[in-house]
Order: structure tokens, then C-alpha cells, then sequence
């Protein structure tokens, strides 16, 4: 498997502290952080700055004891990892039968405020929609719409109407997948995912921990690259699901070793 010390050091770390911190009760000293990224190749120098990096950003604080430090969770980190983490465990899993309809989301945002633009787009790409243009945006699962209440509630964007309907007999559903979804990337980035994971298999504890958080850290990105689109919509032969299928096997098989590995640090820092 490929280094991860190429990805930065604060991704890395933020992927430690979903997979292994969290279910570990949310803390850990500042030698099991600095060793669980040098498993990973990142230097201590680095993996020190991470951490402090991701102090200010609010997902850890710290508590002396003595000469020591240990980190944890704040209350706004352990929403997000735990949210984040049942998104990443549950994404790929069996596409359930499309009924036809579509759910219309229009939102008209000025251009002045792009930054607003930035996160209104970052938000619905997240909760699976797919844009048609300037303000329209569409999803095959009308159950989203709650969820687009809530991201359009957060960013106070009132001025906004959603549509349920089922196309007409003009024009095509693959086209209007093709406009609002590159489908092409996305299968080109699973299949990218199954080249780096499957390259080698790890065999000691210390190796299994660096190929899960690899595995962890490639996989997060597909909820947000992939818009979980029923199988009705997808090309044939849709390499998202051998990744779904790979991940989890491996994600099992790797595992029992890298809590191996990282108890070991939680126990000698």
C-alpha cells in the first residue's frame, strides 16, 4: 500500500481520531497521537503541529497532568466524527428500488455572496444532489428533503421552493443524470480506491494500523464524490459497489490488528 505520509498530516489525524479515538472514549495522550501518525510516516515535528492545528480549530482540547498532556474530543468534534462515521459506514450499502420521482430544490443565491454560494453547493453535493444550472437542484430520493430544510434553515436561505414530480415523456432521465452528476469521475475515483487498497496486505499490527486509517481516510470522501444514486441510474457493471464490498472486507480483515497496535500506544503513552 501507497505511503500516507503524501496526504497531509491533519487529514490523517482527523481520520485516527473518527476510527480509533472516538470508540476509545474520546481522549488520548499527546505520545499515542504523535505515534499513531508516525505509523503512518509522518514525522513528529508535523504530527505535533496537527495536533496543536486542530486544537485551534476546536476539535480537541487539552488537560495537563504533570509534564503530559491529554487530548480530547470537544462536544463539537464527537458530533461530527460520529455523524461523519455512520455517513462513511453505511454509504455503498444496497441501493433500494427507485420509484420514479424526483425531488426540485430551487435556491437562488446572489453572486455577490460566493462564499454563502461555496457552502450552499458543499451542503447539497453532501446530502446527494446534483445541480442543473444556476439555483436548481435535484435529487432521485424525495426523502432528502428534510434534509435540505435543515442545510437551507442553517444558512438562512428563506427564498427557496422544492418540486415532487415524475418526468414527462420528453427528453431522457440518463441525460439529466449526465448534466448534473459526472458519473465517469466518480467511477474513476472507486476504481483508483480498489488499485490503492488492494496493492499489497499488511502483516504486522503497525501495518494494518497504517492500512486502515488509509482505507478509512480514501473511503470518507465517496459520500460526498458518490450522490448514492438507485441502480436504475447508474451505468452497467457501476464499480461503486465491488468498492463498497472491498471496503468493508478489508476494513474487517485489517482491523483486530490495528487496535492491536493502537491499544499498544494508548498503553505505553
Amino acid at each position: 500500500m501507497a505511503p500516507t505520509a503524501r496526504t497531509s498530516a491533519r487529514s490523517l489525524l482527523l481520520t485516527v481520531l473518527g476510527e480509533f479515538v472516538l470508540p476509545d472514549g474520546g481522549a488520548a495522550w499527546t505520545g499515542a497521537l504523535v505515534g499513531a501518525l508516525a505509523a503512518c510516516g509522518v514525522e513528529e515535528k508535523t504530527a505535533r503541529q496537527a495536533v496543536a492545528r486542530s486544537s485551534s480549530a476546536g476539535w480537541l482540547r487539552s488537560e495537563r497532568v504533570g509534564r503530559r498532556a491529554r487530548w480530547y474530543l470537544t462536544e463539537r468534534a464527537e458530533r461530527l466524527l460520529t455523524e461523519g462515521t455512520e455517513r462513511i459506514y453505511s454509504f455503498g450499502a444496497e441501493r433500494t428500488e427507485w420509484d420514479g420521482q424526483w425531488l426540485l430544490l430551487l435556491v437562488t443565491v446572489p453572486e455577490s455572496r460566493r462564499e454563502l454560494r461555496y457552502r450552499l453547493r458543499t451542503r447539497l453535493t453532501w446530502a446527494g444532489f446534483g445541480a442543473l444550472g444556476p439555483g436548481a437542484w435535484i435529487s432521485p430520493d424525495v426523502g432528502r428533503e428534510a434534509e435540505a430544510a435543515e442545510v437551507l434553515a442553517d444558512l438562512r436561505l428563506e427564498e427557496a421552493v422544492s418540486f415532487t414530480a415524475r418526468p414527462g415523456s420528453i427528453g431522457a432521465a440518463a441525460e439529466l443524470v449526465r448534466e448534473a452528476w459526472d458519473l465517469a469521475a466518480v467511477e474513476a475515483a472507486y476504481e483508483d480506491f480498489l488499485a490503492d487498497t488492494g496493492a499489497s496486505t499488511p502483516g504486522s499490527p503497525a501495518e494494518a494500523f497504517e492500512s486502515v486509517v488509509r482505507l478509512v481516510h480514501l473511503w470518507r470522501r465517496f459520500p460526498f464524490l458518490d450522490p448514492g444514486l438507485p441502480a436504475a441510474l447508474l451505468p452497467a457493471g457501476w464499480s461503486g459497489a465491488r468498492a463498497a464490498a472491498a471496503f468493508h472486507e478489508r476494513h474487517d480483515t485489517w482491523s483486530p490488528s490495528a487496535w492491536m497496535f493502537y491499544k499498544l500506544l494508548t498503553e505505553v503513552n
